[in-house]
């Protein structure tokens, strides 16, 4: 028997519903979930292959053997270990809080690199200056080199800046600009060092090979040797801690799936009509009414014979098993030597007792009074030959203590 011919035939129409429903929104889930790698995705990760992800400058890093890695957990944890040769790339961060801020200057303060892009790269670096353009590009621009650093003869540099400089600190050298607006600036802060950028593009999957967007960044990011960098991706909105591994779609599934299934448990509890609990059970009649019903009904019936041949069977039963042996169809003298065998001393009317019985046994026309007196003759020899039974272990125990009080 398979298992679903072994349910019932509401609870298999139930289960056909759930799992119908169940891959429905299945379907209709995955074609309403944005897709994550599309080119409308403007989050610059290094997980997303889409136009404004950052795979591939993360995929070059790997090939061209930088020590690279995506750091997922707190900016905290990453700070005590930071230090001259800890390098932190920030690709448009997001944060207000302030122990991300306290973080950042951390690592700058311990002689660590960082680049950061967007306005809220240049808000979390330590002494910056973030600023909104005056005039909003979206077209891409050639950056024009300003300064005398290595990093301005990177050569032709495109970008489609999102944010500007305040100028105004002697330490803060411009290196690129877009229509005269600060776009790519380094200082040194403390022991540390930091380049920022006006926005992410160069480092963009569409942007990355063109012209030199690629020797911008790897020029941001100094020296390979003796250095460990990190690409931030906590600062995308997905922090790893231990409690990071219960959030995202898992978790969304199973706020909307438990009350759901709640839904469901109720459903099928409650749509039975009739109850889920056995009746209870009529109480027994009394040992007297039972008795009295049955005498009518062996009255009524005219088969005093049969409680005869009930008792006498039963009388046979309890015989044999006093004297050891199966029961088995015998006849009344074979029973009655038997018992004699066992009980000698039995009562003298056994025989003509037992033969009385089976040879109204199967008499139609008894009469209930004769019937209820040969029954009441073998109820008392029962309880002869049980005590009779019970006799010689108490006479066997007696002898065997005035043995031992003989022996003592």
């Amino acid at each position: 028997m398979s298992f679903r011919t072994s349910l019932d035939a509401k609870d298999r129409r139930l289960l056909i519903w759930c799992v119908s429903i169940a891959v429905c929104l299945a379907i209709l889930t995955g074609f309403l979930l944005p897709n994550a790698n599309g080119n409308d995705n403007p989050l610059p990760s290094t997980y997303l292959a889409g136009q404004h992800g950052a795979r591939a400058a993360y995929e070059t890093l790997l090939r061209a053997n930088y020590p690279v890695e995506r750091w997922e957990r707190p900016l905290s944890e990453l700070a005590p270990l930071a230090g001259p040769d800890t390098v932190v790339i920030f690709a448009e961060p997001f944060s207000r809080e302030r122990s991300d801020l306290k973080a950042v200057r951390e690592i700058v303060e311990r002689g660590g690199r960082v680049l950061s892009t967007g306005f809220w790269g240049g808000f979390i670096v330590p002494g910056g200056a973030p600023d909104t353009p005056r005039e909003f590009s979206f077209a891409a621009c050639k950056l024009e080199p300003e300064g005398l650093d290595t990093l301005a003869g990177t050569g032709e540099v495109w970008m489609v800046p999102e944010a500007t400089w305040q100028v105004g600190n002697p330490d803060e050298r411009i290196q690129y600009s877009c229509a005269g607006q600060p776009a790519v600036v380094e200082y040194n802060y403390g022991k540390g060092h930091v380049v920022w950028w006006a926005s992410s593009t160069p480092l963009e999957n569409g942007s990355l090979a063109r012209a030199q967007d690629l020797d911008l960044l790897l020029n941001s990011l100094g020296q390979k040797e003796g250095h460990h960098f990190y690409w931030d991706e906590s600062l995308h909105g997905d922090v790893r801690s231990q409690w990071s591994y219960a959030a995202g779609p898992a978790l969304n599934i199973l706020r909307a799936g438990l009350p759901i299934l709640g839904l469901l448990i109720v459903f099928s509890f409650s749509r039975r009509s009739g109850p889920v609990r056995e009746l209870a059970q009529p109480a027994r009649a009394a040992p007297v009414e039972f008795l009295e019903a049955l005498g009518s009904l062996y009255g009524s019936a005219g088969a005093a014979s049969t409680a005869v041949a009930v008792a006498l069977e039963r009388f046979r039963r309890f015989a044999l098993r006093l004297c050891g042996l199966h029961a088995k169809a015998m006849a009344a003298d074979e029973l009655v030597a038997t018992i004699r065998k066992r009980f000698p001393h039995a009562d003298a009317s056994l025989e003509a007792d037992l033969k009385a019985c089976e040879e109204v046994q199967w008499t139609e026309a008894l009469d209930p009074r004769e019937a209820l007196k040969l029954i009441q003759k073998l109820h008392a020899h029962q309880e002869k030959l049980a005590a009779a039974a019970s006799l010689p272990r108490v006479d066997n125990m007696q002898d065997q203590a005035s043995r031992q009080e003989r022996a003592s």
